[in-house]
C-alpha cells in the first residue's frame, strides 16, 4: 500500500516549456463524506458517481524560470484574470510542494472554465482541483518518463485531495471509493480507487441536477466539515457510513435499484441532519428543495418509476435514475419540477469515465 512518502518526487529532469490541457468532471457522493482530519484525511469513507457533462476544463502553460525562491502563477477564469481564486490555488501549491518540489522551478499560467455555474452546489472545487492535479502530473510525467499510468492516476488523486477532499474522486470513473474501508481491498485515505464491479443496471445512470439555488453557499464545506469535530452524533455517523458503504458496494454489484434508492436517499438526508444538529447549526436546503423531494416520492409511489434523489451540501437536488426510464423522468421534471428551480434551470448529466487529456 502506498504511503505519503511514495508520492514525493525525487528523480526528475527539466523542461524549458510545456503546455497541457485536461478536463475533469464533478462527482456526486452516494455515501457522503462529512468531517475530516488533518491534511484532508476523511473522517469516514465515501463512494461517488463520477459525472460526465459537469466538468472543469483547465490548461496549464509551464515556463522554466531562474528565480526558484517562491511559487509563481497567473490565473485566468474563462479567459479573464481571477484574483479571488488565487489564494485557494496558492494554498494548493503550498500543500503539494513537498510532493512536487519541482513546482518552484516553473512559472505557471492556468486558464480554467466550468461547463456549469460556479458555486451552484455542483462541486466545482472537486472538478477544478482534479483538473489542476492532472495538469501537474502531466508535467511530472514529462520530467520523469518512467512513471506508470497507475502511479500517474493515484498521485493525481492524492494531489487533488490536498486541494479539495472530494476532488480525489474526480480523477477516475465510473464509481470511485475514497477512504479506508475494512471491506474494500486497496482502499486508502490518501486517494480514490475505482469500483470495478458495476452491474449493468447502473451503467449510464442518469443524474439530472435541479438548480434550486445558484447562489454562493451560506456555509463553506470547510466550515461544515470542521463542525463534525465534537458533534454529538459524529461517531455514530462515521460508523453508519462504513456500514452503508458495504451495502452500496453490494447493491452496485447486484443491480438492486430498490435497495439503492433507500440507502442513497437516507444518506442525503443524514448529511443534512448532521448540519442541522451541529453547533452552530444550519440549514442548506430551501423550501423548494423539500417540495421537489416530496414530488419525487409521490411520483415514484404512483408510477413505480425507480427515480430517487440525493443532495450535496447545498439546496440543489440531484435526480438519479436508470437510463431506460429517462423519457418518463424528464417528462415528470418538465411537468412538475422545473417550477421549483431558479429560472427553471436544470442540467442533464450521467455517469462518466473521469478526467481526460485534451
Amino acid at each position: 500500500m502506498l504511503t505519503e512518502k511514495d508520492f514525493i518526487a525525487t528523480d526528475f529532469s527539466s523542461v524549458e516549456k510545456a503546455n497541457f490541457k485536461w478536463s475533469a468532471p464533478s462527482n456526486i457522493a452516494l455515501v457522503k463524506y462529512w468531517g475530516k482530519k488533518e491534511n484532508q484525511i476523511p473522517a469516514n469513507p465515501s463512494i461517488s458517481f463520477t459525472l460526465n457533462n459537469c466538468k472543469t476544463i483547465t490548461s496549464l502553460a509551464v515556463t522554466k524560470k531562474t528565480d526558484n525562491s517562491e511559487i509563481t502563477f497567473d490565473l485566468f477564469f474563462e479567459g479573464k484574470p481571477k484574483e479571488d481564486f488565487k489564494p485557494k490555488i496558492l494554498k494548493f501549491f503550498q500543500r503539494i510542494e513537498q510532493y512536487c518540489p519541482y513546482i518552484k522551478e516553473y512559472h505557471f499560467v492556468i486558464d480554467t472554465e466550468n461547463t456549469f455555474p460556479h458555486s451552484s452546489g455542483i462541486a466545482s472545487s472537486a472538478s477544478g482541483m482534479a483538473a489542476i492535479a492532472m495538469n501537474i502530473m502531466s508535467l511530472e510525467k514529462e520530467i520523469n518518463s518512467t512513471m506508470t499510468d497507475d502511479y500517474f492516476h493515484q498521485k493525481a488523486s492524492f494531489l487533488a485531495r490536498l486541494g479539495s477532499g472530494s476532488a480525489c474522486r474526480s480523477v477516475k470513473g465510473e464509481v470511485v471509493i475514497w477512504g479506508k474501508h475494512a471491506e474494500t481491498e486497496n482502499s486508502s485515505n490518501l486517494f480514490g480507487i475505482p469500483f470495478e464491479n458495476l452491474h449493468a443496471n447502473f451503467k449510464n445512470y442518469q443524474d439530472t441536477i435541479l438548480l434550486v439555488d445558484k447562489g454562493e453557499k451560506q456555509v463553506s464545506s470547510t466550515v461544515g466539515h470542521d463542525l463534525m469535530n465534537g458533534h454529538p452524533f459524529a461517531e455514530q455517523r462515521f460508523e453508519q457510513a462504513h456500514t452503508n458503504l458495504s451495502k452500496v458496494k453490494s447493491i452496485l454489484s447486484s443491480g438492486n435499484i430498490e435497495e439503492f434508492i433507500k440507502i442513497i436517499e437516507s444518506e442525503a438526508l443524514t448529511l443534512h441532519a448532521m448540519m442541522m444538529t451541529s453547533m452552530p447549526y444550519f440549514i442548506l436546503m430551501k423550501p423548494n428543495t423539500l417540495e421537489i423531494i416530496n414530488k419525487i416520492w409521490s411520483f415514484r409511489n404512483s408510477t413505480q418509476v425507480p427515480v430517487c434523489f440525493t443532495l450535496d451540501a447545498g439546496a440543489n437536488v440531484h435526480v438519479l435514475y436508470p437510463e431506460n426510464v429517462k423519457d418518463k423522468v424528464l417528462q415528470f421534471i418538465n411537468n412538475e419540477l422545473v417550477g421549483y428551480c431558479q429560472n427553471e434551470q436544470y442540467i442533464c448529466d450521467y455517469i462518466g469515465s473521469g478526467a481526460k487529456s485534451i
